[in-house]
C-alpha cells in the first residue's frame, strides 16, 4: 500500500479509536469550536501543534507559514488572528519557531529563491535589526538558532501592534507568548515574552484606540 492510500487507512483507525472512547465525539466536535489558543507556527512538516502541545481537536486555532511569520500585509495571517481574536475570543496567542527552520536558513544564504525572496526579506529584516548581537555569535548553528528566538520575538511584537490584539488586552487581558519547540529533544521552550513591557514600548508609535 503507498502512503497515500494510507492515509485513508489510518484516518479509519482514528475514527474508531475516537468512536471507541466516545460514541458522541463527532457529534459534540460538530457543534462548534472555542479555543483558549491561538497557536502561529511554521509550515515544516516535522513541528504539529496538537503533537507537540498533547491537545486534541477543537482545544487550538492553528496558522502555519514558512518560518512562523506575522507579516501586515499577509491578508491570511491577519485574518486568522482577527477571527481568534474578535470571534473565537481565544484568551492567548502562541508564536512558535523552532530550531533546524529550513525558512531561516534559508534567510541567511545569499542566494535568489525565487518567490520566496519577498517572504525571506522579513526574516533578513529581524537580522538586520539584531545585526550585532548575531554577529558576534561566531558558531554557525548557534547564530541559526539565535535568528530562530528573535525572529519568535519579533513575530510576537507585531502581533501585539494589531488593533484588535490591542483592544482584546484591554478588555480581557488576552496574552502572547513565544515559543520555540527544540527539535532535537522535542521540548517546548517559553522566551517568556513580556508582552505587558513591549506594548508599554511600541505604544507610542502603534498605540490603536
Amino acid at each position: 500500500m503507498d502512503k497515500f492510500q494510507r492515509i485513508f487507512e489510518n484516518n479509519e483507525h482514528w475514527v474508531a479509536e475516537k468512536l471507541k472512547k466516545d460514541p458522541e465525539y463527532f457529534e459534540k466536535l460538530s457543534k462548534g469550536q472555542s479555543p483558549d489558543f491561538l497557536y502561529i507556527g511554521c509550515s515544516d512538516s516535522r513541528v504539529t501543534a496538537e503533537d507537540l502541545m498533547g491537545v486534541q481537536p477543537g482545544e487550538v486555532f492553528i496558522h502555519r507559514n514558512i518560518a512562523n511569520m506575522v507579516v501586515s500585509i499577509d491578508l491570511n495571517v491577519m485574518s486568522v488572528i482577527n477571527y481568534a481574536v474578535r470571534h473565537l475570543k481565544v484568551k492567548h496567542i502562541i508564536v512558535c519557531g523552532h530550531y533546524s527552520c529550513g525558512g531561516i536558513k534559508a534567510a541567511m544564504q545569499h542566494a535568489d529563491l525565487g518567490i520566496l525572496n519577498p517572504w525571506l526579506r522579513n526574516v533578513r529584516d529581524v537580522y538586520r535589526t539584531h545585526k550585532e548581537v548575531l554577529n558576534a555569535i561566531e558558531d554557525e548553528q548557534a547564530r541559526y538558532d539565535r535568528l530562530v528566538e528573535l525572529n519568535v520575538q519579533e513575530q510576537c511584537i507585531n502581533v501585539i501592534k494589531l488593533a484588535a490584539v490591542q483592544e482584546a488586552y484591554r478588555e480581557r487581558g488576552i496574552t502572547v507568548h513565544g515559543w520555540v519547540f527544540d527539535i532535537h529533544s522535542g521540548k517546548l521552550i517559553d522566551l517568556k515574552i513580556d508582552f505587558p513591557t513591549i506594548l508599554e514600548d511600541i505604544m507610542e508609535i502603534y498605540r490603536l484606540d
